[in-house]
């Protein structure tokens, strides 16, 4: 069945109750049905550099359920049981994978950010009581090893770490060179240390314990993780079964081959694309360790959809960006859909990116805490650019009066809140205390919608639209940030009195970090000095400010609370203005629309068409118009 529309949908759920489908009760058993209808098809392939022409290692269905059931029986082997965990600080392999898997097939996996600090990962291996650690063999031009060696120095629960040396996956002279080069394997923590694949090799190529019977945590995914420790948020088989099988039924055929040069620790790499291709059989493609951060990746990514011959692309805003900057320089006539999440996309890069690449995209809308998929702007219907799109079939939207608490009508702002299968009631975070509040009460006083955090409104034909943020976060390329990370690091600085972060409008990244700042009485300081004070304080780069703005006095509300609307009209104004800078044209003022956000007024003073503006202002998501 297609979706197109809204009466997709509901035919979609008219056809028999969630719990009636005949649904795998686990991943492994998902898998293993894969693996039977679609064995000697390729599964999954890895690339370690992006060059075409370069090896690549590809697993057949067959094969990624026999190395994932081995991954199983390692970690069974090593002391993992349903309730024990399996942390993974890696980038993308084929390792990568198995480890993802083959953990939530023993216990609980717990994917792990690799930029992170050793402190913030070591917080976090502290949190899930981390008892095996998978990470990287010490590896030229990167820090994951000895990074997790502190972070397992500082997490006493840990007993095993097993390596990823990425050695095995290259050739010629590189082969040759890179052990003379490497630098020293870290320890300096009581973990025994032993070699992954070597001790895979040694596991039986089926399941060597039973699977498990019932529903239950098959992983973990933090959140966040700029201030201190990031919360941790809790996944069941439920959840992930719910977003592969969406992916199934939606989007992908067995046929279909998508790239996913995304993270996989990351949940739209594993829940969403990992999982749309266990549950249809699809051949996912993951290039370079780093995804679309690896070296020449943006430069040969049209010719490796020409050598995958990928039907489905899996990108975010600012991918898209900077594929805009290379042509299209092969033949992608296989192409037929991206699906493009984690931020709002700007309307003139859409355009831009539909026309170059003769694509269709889908808009889609997600977070960990929901597992994941929540909306997408359906695939064989009507996109409605800046739309986040349709509810997913057996999801339910509601939005609710942040005043009040009350449902609100059509067209009118209010927090976005959900419930669908990934929604996991009332334990989303491993800590009880995150959980409190986090719920609106049901029809019959259940406490069953998820409140999101974000702002929005349905429109009369059900599309949802994102507004603003209930939550106070900096959205910066799909990376959440929070502002009091900036804040506190920059109140510890003698000369200042208050501080303020927002995130300002950005072409490339949706937004980045922006903070205003008022000085104690006398105090001399620079905006410069305050900012590489705030880079000296902050631990990841990521949420560095990229402006800083010294005030007589930050805007306030009543009670002495830093009131920042303001400071975000602010930030619009000096944003746009510096795109408009050369016409004459210049925002007069921003207001608050109840159904669009916050948007900017442009007066034009001489001859400025249309088009003109559209093209200095379509690259940002803020909604302006020219001003009466």
């Amino acid at each position: 069945m297609g979706y197109a529309n809204v009466e997709d949908r509901n035919a979609i759920e008219a056809e028999k109750p969630w719990e009636e489908r005949d649904l795998p009760t686990t991943t492994f058993e998902m898998l293993s049905r894969t693996a039977a209808a679609h064995g000697s098809r390729n599964a999954m392939t890895y690339r370690l550099l992006s060059d075409p022409g370069s090896a690549s290692e590809t697993l057949s269905w067959t094969q990624l359920r026999e190395k994932t059931a081995q991954a199983a029986n390692m970690f069974r082997q090593l002391g993992v049981g349903e309730t024990d965990v399996v942390a993974f600080v890696l980038p993308n392999a084929t390792e990568t994978v198995l480890t993802y898997l083959g953990g939530q097939v023993a216990g609980i996996v717990n994917p792990i950010n690799p930029l992170l600090d050793a402190e913030q990962i070591g917080a976090i291996l502290r949190e899930t009581n981390a008892k095996v650690v998978v990470t990287l063999r010490a590896f030229p031009k990167t820090d994951v090893a000895q990074k997790t060696a502190e972070a397992v120095r500082l997490a006493p629960n840990v007993s095993t770490v097993l390596e990823v040396d990425l050695h095995r996956y290259l050739t010629g002279l590189k082969k040759l060179i890179v052990p003379l080069i490497r630098p020293k394997n870290p320890v300096g923590h009581k973990a025994q240390v032993l070699d992954f694949n070597a001790e895979l090799n040694k596991q039986p190529k089926s399941l060597a314990f039973d699977d498990s019977a019932a529903d239950r945590v098959a992983a973990y995914f933090h959140t966040g993780g700029t201030t201190g420790m990031p919360k941790v948020v809790q996944h069941r088989y439920s959840g992930i079964v719910y977003n592969a099988w969406l992916g199934d039924k939606l989007l992908f055929e067995p046929t279909d081959v998508q790239i996913c040069p995304l993270p996989l620790f990351h949940v739209f790499a594993t829940v969403v694309c990992m999982g749309a291709s266990l549950s249809s059989g699809a051949e996912i493609v993951f290039p370079t360790p780093q995804g679309y951060r690896g070296e020449g990746v943006f430069d040969n990514f049209w010719k490796l959809v020409e050598k995958h011959k990928v039907t489905f692309m899996i990108t975010v805003p600012t991918a898209m960006s900077a594929l805009m900057q290379r042509k299209v320089d092969a033949d992608i006539s296989t192409l037929r859909l991206a699906f493009c999440g984690s931020a709002p996309l700007p309307l003139e890069l859409y355009k831009r990116f539909e026309a170059a690449a003769g694509v269709t995209i889908c808009e889609g809308y997600g977070l960990t805490e929901a597992t994941c998929l929540v909306t997408i702007n359906p695939p064989e219907g009507e996109k409605r650019v800046g739309s986040i799109g349709l509810p997913f079939p057996y999801t339910d939207i509601k939005i609710m009066s942040v005043a009040t608490g009350e449902e609100v009508g059509t067209d009118e702002i209010g927090e976005i809140c959900i419930s669908n299968p990934g929604v996991y009631q009332g334990h989303t975070y491993t800590e009880d205390d995150k959980n409190e509040g986090l719920f609106y009460a049901g029809p019959l006083g259940n406490a069953q919608y998820l409140r999101t955090g974000d702002l929005g409104r349905k429109d009369p034909d059900g599309y949802l639209w994102i507004t603003g943020r209930a939550k106070d976060l900096i959205i910066r390329g799909g990376h959440n940030i929070d502002p009091a990370e900036i804040e506190e690091a920059l109140a510890g600085h003698e000369a200042v009195a208050f501080a303020g972060a927002i995130g300002q409008p950005d072409a490339h990244a949706g937004e980045v970090p922006c903070a205003f700042v008022e000085l104690v009485d006398g105090a001399t300081v620079t905006s410069d000095e305050l900012m590489e004070y705030a880079k000296a304080h902050i631990h990841e780069r990521a949420a560095h400010p990229k402006h800083l703005e010294i005030m007589g006095e930050l805007p306030k509300t009543a009670v002495g609370k830093i009131f920042k609307p303001d400071l975000r009209k602010s930030a619009i104004t000096r944003v746009l203005n510096s795109a408009l800078s050369g016409m004459d044209a210049e925002v007069s003022a921003v207001t608050e629309d109840k159904k669009r956000g916050l948007v900017a007024h442009v007066t034009t003073t001489g001859e400025v068409s249309d088009d003109d503006l559209k093209k200095a202002l379509g690259v940002f998501t803020i909604p302006w118009e020219k001003a009466a």
